[in-house]
């Protein structure tokens, strides 16, 4: 079979311990017999971006902003465990989805695959709820301290016009840990855009969802902006039938759970680590969850939601067999060619992300499946649990008959 042509590269962002595995094992059973498969290669490592100080992350960002699609491979962000575990490490590196998130100042929309053996356990989800994750400052760009003497902590804004604000934080008698967050009206102005815009496309209800009850500044101002913003969108969300509304993040996760699902659940960058984890797991499993970043501009990273599976990576180590689901880094392959073909006029590519998820559907569908997911099929399902490997080959076997 003549192989699929490509025209301009996909940007390949390469990861960490088993996912990094998975990564050559897709590339070898999925892509390369099919697709001539073209990508400028940035390799996230954990040691290579320790080699070149980071500067790797912030080259591969800025590649996505010039190519316009990217995929991506999972990443370690270390922590003091990780520091014992690599000690070539020279510091705790921030972590690169942050990195890649600031720079091309997106929102990410995580929603579950789902497959007809597997029901979610909140038992009235009937369809994927899409959590859109703001992708931008919080925590995941904080600055932290831990001084051990009594005192108190101010925070200072110099502004460039010479006007100093000070706001008093807290006064403690010992030792404290301190932390400082931030966020810009910019960023949070695109991630609503992003939000309303996915929502038209998509024909979703939109939920946002923050703690201004308490955050009353730093949250209020999320509240603030989304109301603004919604008013450029209104027409079209009341013409579409489809309606955004705000509530409590606590309030939220109770809706949530008594609701059919269909919707998008908007929340801040934390909330939507946190969540995204949630949904997933209560549809079926971490590793079937699909994860783009989208900028305001029209460029798109593709990744796996999960982490490294670092278990299965030191037991792949030792020679033992793994079944580790490889389903999310497949559905960010498949997700990225079919995007690169939208945006390049290739049809044949496109069609190609289509069949090769196809094929994962039917290769499911059929049963086979890796261990994490046999737990979770309805009773009376007959499964075959398999490894890695020989999941991946009967995926790329159905694939041939699809292509």
């Amino acid at each position: 079979m003549e192989k699929i042509q490509m025209t301009t590269p996909l940007v390949e962002m390469d990861g960490d311990e088993m996912t990094r595995i998975l990564w050559a094992m897709i590339k070898d059973k999925l892509i390369l017999p099919f697709v001539d498969l073209k990508t400028e290669y940035y390799d996230l490592g954990l040691l290579n971006r320790n080699a070149t100080k980071d500067q790797v992350t912030v080259d591969a960002a800025n590649a996505n902003k010039k190519y316009g699609v990217a995929v991506k491979c999972a990443t370690i962000t270390p922590n003091r465990q990780r520091m014992e575990e690599y000690p070539e490490l020279t510091e705790m590196w921030k972590s690169p989805n942050g990195t890649i998130r600031a720079i091309m100042d997106g929102t990410v929309f995580r929603a579950p695959i789902l497959i007809d053996s597997i029901h979610p356990v909140v038992k009235n989800w009937q369809e994927p709820i899409t959590i859109a994750r703001h992708a931008y400052g919080d925590a995941y760009r904080g600055g932290e301290m831990k001084p051990d003497a009594p005192g108190e902590a101010v925070l200072t804004f110099k502004g460039d016009d010479g006007n100093v604000e000070t706001l008093s934080v807290q006064r403690v008698e010992g030792g404290a840990i301190w932390q400082g967050s931030h966020n810009k009206d910019k960023s949070i102005r695109s991630f609503a855009r992003s939000c309303f815009q996915y929502a038209l496309d998509t024909r979703q209800d939109l939920w946002f969802s923050t703690k201004d009850t308490i955050s009353k500044v730093y949250d209020g101002r999320f509240k603030q902006i989304f109301e603004e913003e919604f008013e450029a969108y209104r027409a079209q969300f009341e013409a579409l039938g489809i309606t955004y509304f705000y509530t409590l993040i606590d309030d939220a996760v109770a809706r949530v759970i008594r609701s059919k699902g269909g919707f998008i659940w908007a929340c801040k960058n934390y909330d939507g680590d946190v969540m995204s984890d949630m949904v997933s797991t209560a549809f079926g499993s971490l590793a079937m969850m699909t994860s783009v970043l989208v900028s305001p501009d029209g460029n798109y990273e593709y990744e796996a939601a999960h982490g490294t599976v670092t278990r299965h990576y030191y037991k792949y180590l030792k020679g033992e067999e793994t079944s580790t689901n490889p389903m999310a880094t497949i559905f960010a392959w498949s997700g990225a060619l079919r995007k690169r073909g939208e945006k390049d006029g290739l049809p044949a590519l496109c069609a190609f992300g289509d069949k090769l998820e196809q094929a994962c559907y039917d290769t499911l569908n059929a049963g086979y499946m890796t261990k994490d997911l046999t737990g979770l099929v309805d009773e009376g399902v007959s499964v075959t649990p398999v490894n890695s490997a020989d999941f991946l080959d009967r995926i790329a076997s159905r694939l041939q008959e699809l292509l």
